[in-house]
Parts: structure tokens; C-alpha cells; sequence
């Protein structure tokens, strides 16, 4: 799999389809209202324009198919920092390409824009964000209870990081396994 910059004409469908599906965002901060087509847009326009502040991308298989999106936001130059978040198209659910995604943005995070430390939030319940990010190298620091309203009950957000060093580690133990043998391949 591979990230590259947002395609508006490619991938709009999608991430429009994934955000308005209650399957997709049970367990996200996502998708308890419903969005249009323009919002969408809207946002995918302003998430494909550069920014100093975030980085997104669209994540592809290598024949091109496109199954997610990732990226950085909250981009923190000073203390060199940003959260991290990444939607994958159900159907590719625990397949182990959410995990290349985490990695080939931990990648660009670290060797590219040079940050050092690198958060993430999950809603309880989402075992299988959970999950990836710690088989990527992120570790739990703590925990809000209930903290978000979400669909009928209130659920804690489960705080982690990764920073360079664990990202280091992580990577080295990690070099030869992806879903389909191209670990951390190209942006775009």
C-alpha cells in the first residue's frame, strides 16, 4: 500500500460513502451527523491544500484502489509534535493495511517533517484501532472517563503516543512484514 496526496475526483466517493456509514464511525468521534456530499468536499479540498498546521493523505493499495485516509493535524513545530488518525474502509478491517498506513505516516512524521512525538485518541470500544496502533509502536499513557457521548452512553478516550525512540524500535522488529509486501512503500 502507499500514501499519496488527496485526489478530490478519486477519492471524494469514498470518503464520502465511509463518513455517512454507521459502521464505518460506531467506535470514531465521526459520523453521528449525517454529511453532505459539498461537506465532504469541502473538506477533502481543504485537507488536499498545503497547510503548516496538517498533512493528509489517501491511502491506496498499489494497484490504486483506494481503501482509507491518514494523516497529522495539530502540527506543533515548536515542541515538534502532531495527532495522528487514520479511517479505513471496513471491508479492509483487520487486514493489517490500517497498520502500514500508521507506519508509513509514522515514517513521513519522523524522517520527513522531522517531528519527534506523535499522539493518538481512541474511542472505547474501538479495539481495532487499539490494537494497530500499539502493534506500530504507540503506547497507552492514560485515559479520560467517559469523556464522550457516543450513541446512547458516555465512553472513555484512550490516550496514546509514540515517540522517535519507540518508532526506532518498533520499526526494526517490523521491516519484513506488511499485508502485501511492501512495507512502508512510496508517498504517492
Amino acid at each position: 500500500m502507499r500514501l499519496v496526496p488527496i485526489d478530490l475526483e478519486k477519492h471524494l466517493g469514498n470518503a464520502y460513502r465511509w463518513i455517512n456509514d454507521p459502521g464505518s464511525t460506531e467506535n470514531t468521534g465521526l459520523g453521528d451527523f449525517p454529511l453532505t456530499g459539498m461537506t465532504e468536499r469541502d473538506w477533502l479540498e481543504s485537507a488536499s491544500k498545503k497547510s503548516d498546521q496538517e498533512v493528509s493523505f489517501a491511502v491506496e493499495l498499489l494497484s490504486g484502489e483506494h481503501i482509507g485516509l491518514t494523516g497529522l493535524r495539530a502540527i506543533n513545530w515548536k515542541d515538534r509534535s502532531a495527532i495522528t488518525g487514520t479511517m479505513i474502509d471496513k471491508e479492509y478491517w483487520g487486514k493489517g493495511y490500517g497498520a502500514d498506513a500508521a507506519r508509513v505516516r509514522s515514517r513521513y512524521a519522523f524522517e520527513v517533517l522531522g517531528l519527534r512525538y506523535l499522539t493518538s485518541e481512541v474511542q472505547e470500544g474501538n479495539e481495532g484501532s487499539l490494537r494497530m496502533l500499539k502493534k506500530v509502536g504507540y503506547a497507552e499513557c492514560g485515559r479520560y472517563p467517559q469523556r464522550l457521548w457516543k450513541r446512547g452512553k458516555f465512553v472513555d478516550e484512550i490516550l496514546l503516543y509514540m515517540t522517535r525512540e519507540m518508532w526506532e524500535r518498533a520499526k526494526t522488529y517490523e521491516q519484513t512484514s506488511s499485508s502485501d509486501g511492501s512495507y512502508l512503500a512510496v508517498f504517492g
